[in-house]
């Protein structure tokens, strides 16, 4: 049993995790558009969940805290008070405050108590008079009330959890909630529970009618099960909204809602109805329907049908929670069955056997269309992060005292999970030199003759195997002059050195580079733009910087899809292998002499009418087999320029799954992973980028 409350702990804080994400985005975008309603009930809502949840998991504390926020927002919602710019820091703070209750319980550590008491305190200053009273304190109706004024309705309520309800819920404080918005009559049904030498304690049997009488909105009573609508089947139906509390009028629904439900015709009805007023008794003593379906103002047979029909069927709709761990592992599975597909592919052709050839083609489709699913579930869309930082900004902006606004395009652009959890700390640094460096001072954007209020915008875009990633801003720009007298200053580069205005960006790169006149608490020290540079790499990745002084900045990362898979190009240099990614090959050309030049020391060849630089990987990697046949170059294409390698053959396509380098081989910038051919034979994949600075050499 206790492994299943561990489990169940670790899976609200996964969820609460996700709920403080919506709360953040809600927050934010409430806090342009204060009056939308709709993102105060976002808030609501998560407020409420963390509520409901931490309350049922053990998280008393966040769940405490939460209620007063809640409570805050739930007088919004019933315009008792306004949005406004304290409210919404207040939220922010308790936000992070509740993030770091999380990590607290993770670390089995404590947060000071007083944090979340200053909070509160502080929330209550905002309110109005007469609400301060009610304020902080937990709201308790008695039966046969309604906690708010305004016409009294009855609701129907039919609550069937799932069999597994328990591994994550209680029902215990949704009944108590519901009694809190009036007076509720509860009837248990226990139809489903098995003998009890088959009872599973850990399995949810049990079901509930309910009939609530309260002047709440339907809306207020569905957000009680808002946190377990995915474990349960749940109905809410409105059977009466008069004033009227005749007691005879609530039989006759219940009569009404019986001949719908087809347990009893029109006819049986009008005859009981005819006979006796009371036509609860009447039906249970005929035996035409059970008594609690009849005092549940619910015919309980429709739900119990529905349940048996879905554990008939064995079908479930919705989503569910795997542990990335395993995923990884279904993914090394698949690169192994890839592997060993594509030696059963080599070994058919050799045999020239028709019959293993045709069961070869169908496993090699049948692994393709499986590595592709495996594939898919591991990508996210990168609106994941970009929501993450607009707090940052916001924060930032603030606290340098400037106006800056954030935008994003692209944000449903899918990319693997893995790569996605890499891009945090590098896009981290990009924007805080955005705000910090970037965007200019208000004073100083209105004497430029521009807006007062900066932009950053974040897109992404798929192009072909790889997708790009731009941080752009409208500020001050890059200022080359002051680069390349920085770059000189700390002996990066030759006062003599003639270099382009392209490769003058580049040096913001380096290491300890910093054109900032003071050091803060947010950049100057010259760490961050390296680290970025070499982060992206390490992702098999590119970074390219465009600017225009007086205008703004752009930067843009080139990525790969995936770092478990990649369509290559396997080629021959001596008796070696190696691996070109498919996704920067723009082509294959023979490498005549007639074709043939040299420019300054630096090989070049002609294609058509463009003259490009190449690289001869024999030389590069000291191959001294001796040369069969005509050698071939490929052309790649590495940020906005084209660079050739020599090879001696190409062998074609191949679907190279990654493995890590070995220790002989690491930390070799040539090389950017290896893989298993179908012999077994091993192949280096190619770092196309680092390998392309050696025609600046």
């Amino acid at each position: 049993m206790a492994s299943g409350i561990k489990q169940s702990q670790d899976t609200f804080k996964e969820e609460a995790w996700e709920l403080l994400e919506q709360l953040e985005e809600s927050l934010l975008e409430l806090e342009e558009a204060s009056d939308d309603i709709e993102e105060v009930n976002r808030v609501f809502r998560s407020l409420h969940t963390l509520k409901g949840s931490g309350a049922m998991f053990g998280f008393v504390e966040i769940a405490e805290f939460t209620h007063e926020l809640e409570a805050a927002y739930d007088m919004v919602r019933n315009d008792k008070i306004k949005v406004t710019p304290e409210l919404i820091q207040l939220t922010l703070q308790a936000h992070d405050l509740i993030g770091q209750m999380l990590r607290a319980h993770e670390t089995e550590s404590a947060v000071d108590p007083t944090r979340a008491k200053n909070i509160i305190k502080a929330l209550k200053e905002l309110l109005p008079l007469e609400e301060k009273v009610t304020m902080l304190s937990p709201t308790v109706v008695a039966a046969g009330t309604s906690p708010s004024g305004g016409r009294e309705k009855i609701f129907r309520i039919r609550f069937h959890p799932h069999e597994n309800f328990f591994l994550g819920n209680t029902p215990l404080p949704l009944l108590r909630e519901l009694s809190e918005l009036g007076h509720c009559s509860i009837i248990l049904h226990l139809d489903d529970l098995p003998p009890l030498d088959e009872l599973d304690p850990e399995t949810c049997y049990a079901s509930w009618d309910i009939i609530l009488n309260t002047t709440a909105k339907i809306e207020k009573v569905k957000d009680v099960f808002l946190f377990v609508e995915d474990s349960c089947e749940l109905d809410i139906h409105l059977i009466d909204d008069s004033e009227d509390g005749d007691v005879d009028l609530d039989y006759k629904k219940l009569g009404e809602i019986l001949v719908d439900r087809g347990d009893i015709s029109q006819d049986e009805l009008g005859s009981i109805l005819r006979a006796q007023t009371k036509l609860g008794g009447l039906l249970t003593e005929s035996g035409l329907v059970d008594s609690s379906s009849v005092e549940a103002a619910l015919v309980e047979q429709e739900e119990v049908q529905k349940a048996r029909k879905q554990r008939q069927t064995g079908k479930s709709k919705g989503t569910i929670r795997v542990p990335s761990d395993k995923l990884d592992s279904l993914v090394e599975l698949v690169g192994e069955l890839t592997t060993l597909q594509a030696h059963i592919s080599q070994v058919s052709q050799s045999r020239n056997d028709p019959e293993i050839n045709a069961i070869a083609e169908g496993v090699e489709r049948l692994v393709a269309e499986l590595r592709d699913n495996t594939m898919e579930l591991r990508m996210l869309p990168i609106g994941s992060i970009f929501n993450k930082f607009r707090r940052l900004i916001r924060d930032l902006s603030q606290e340098l005292g400037k106006i800056v606004n954030m935008t994003t395009s692209g944000a449903e652009t899918e990319l693997d999970k893995t790569i996605i959890e890499q891009l945090n700390d590098p896009l981290i640094h990009i924007i805080r030199n955005s705000v910090d460096h970037g965007i200019e001072s208000t004073a100083q954007r209105v004497a430029a003759g521009k807006s007062p209020e900066g932009n950053i915008h974040l897109s992404a875009i798929h192009e072909g195997a790889n997708i790009l990633i731009r941080i752009k801003d409208d500020g001050g720009g890059l200022d080359l002059k002051r680069i390349r007298e920085k770059a000189i200053q700390k002996g990066i580069i030759q006062e003599e050195s003639q270099i382009s205005d392209q490769e003058t960006m580049a040096l913001i790169f380096h290491a300890g580079f910093s054109t900032a006149a003071k050091v803060t608490s947010i950049s100057g020290r010259g760490v961050g733009m390296d680290v970025v540079k070499r982060s992206i790499e390490d992702l098999r990745g590119t970074i390219d910087v465009n600017s225009k002084l007086g205008q703004g900045t752009t930067i843009t990362l080139r990525l790969p899809l995936t770092l478990t898979m990649i369509d290559g190009l396997l080629v021959r240099v001596g008796k070696n292998f190696y691996i070109f990614p498919l996704s920067v090959v723009e082509e294959c050309v023979a490498l005549i002499p007639e074709n043939m030049m040299n420019l300054h020391g630096q090989p070049v060849i002609r294609v058509r009418e463009e003259i490009l630089p190449y690289i001869y990987l024999r030389e590069l990697f000291n191959v001294n087999e001796p040369q069969d046949g005509l050698q071939q170059v490929v052309i790649s294409e590495v940020g906005d320029r084209k660079v050739g390698f020599a090879i001696d053959a190409v062998v074609g396509e191949y679907q190279a799954v990654i493995k890590p380098l070995g220790r002989i081989l690491n930390g070799k910038d040539k090389f950017s992973g290896t893989t298993i051919l179908g012999d077994g034979t091993v192949a280096l994949i190619l770092n196309i980028g680092e390998l392309s600075q050696q025609v600046e050499a």
